[in-house]
């Protein structure tokens, strides 16, 4: 079948959205990682705005001049002390916050423009990413339990007609049936967690083809009654 000149118009535009959504999604979490830690203040009507702000050590804040006149940066209490040059319209200076604790600071020319940073200490690592170190202490304690084995005198055989016990000759069902559930559920969860992420990305791509399909329905239906109009015309 020829290609219309609207089907070929339909096609290159749907082709070019796609092709934005993607750049889209790609980009996006590049930008939010450099976003991250990343806070400004505005020195604008000879105030701070935000005037209070909370954040984690390790975070980078930037005061950047939007007045006329001159502004600084000068801590009047906190950890350690703070100065910054003095800042014409447009310039900026930026900080890196690395001790937590509260900050106080103002303006040295202007000492009515007050501003205050909370530093949080930042989150300690979850515990299931720390190293155990169990395994490192159970040669040691095989080996001297073989040293006393070895050490003991052997002990004396006794003739006994009492049969052993059938619990203690085979596991029990729980203990033999727990290891396969264990696995199996490590097993379904680590595909779930590999398919999350990309659950939108399919929704996404779904929703495009199916736009497609409709235009190119829609295109095939109004090209088959243009032919179906003009046969009868030339009847």
């Amino acid at each position: 079948m020829t290609a219309t000149p609207t089907t070929t118009i339909l096609l290159r535009a749907l082709a070019a959205g796609m092709l934005l959504v993607a750049t889209a999604l790609i980009g996006l979490p590049s930008t939010a990682a450099h976003a991250a830690g990343q806070y400004q203040v505005r020195m604008s009507g000879y105030a701070f705005t935000p005037r209070a702000l909370t954040i984690t050590a390790g975070s980078t804040v930037t005061w950047t001049n939007q007045d006329t006149a001159p502004h600084d940066v000068k801590s009047t209490s906190g950890p350690h002390s703070l100065h910054s040059p003095m800042l014409d319209k447009g310039g900026s200076w930026s900080h890196t916050f690395t001790s937590p604790g509260t900050y106080r600071y103002l303006c040295t020319v202007h000492p009515d423009m007050t501003g205050q940073l909370i530093v949080k200490a930042a989150a300690a690592p979850s515990p299931s990413a720390a190293p155990s170190h169990t395994h490192e202490h159970e040669p040691t304690a095989r080996h001297q339990h073989a040293e006393r084995s070895a050490a003991a005198p052997p002990a004396t055989p006794r003739s006994s007609t009492r049969p052993p016990s059938p619990s203690a000759a085979s596991p029990t069902p729980s203990a033999a049936s727990s290891a396969p559930a264990q696995a199996q559920a490590a097993t379904d969860t680590q595909p779930a967690a590999t398919a999350a992420p990309l659950q939108p990305l399919l929704l996404l791509t779904g929703a495009v083809a199916g736009v497609a399909v409709l235009c190119l329905l829609l295109v095939g239906s109004r090209s088959a009654a243009a032919r179906r109009t003009e046969g009868s015309e030339d009847v």
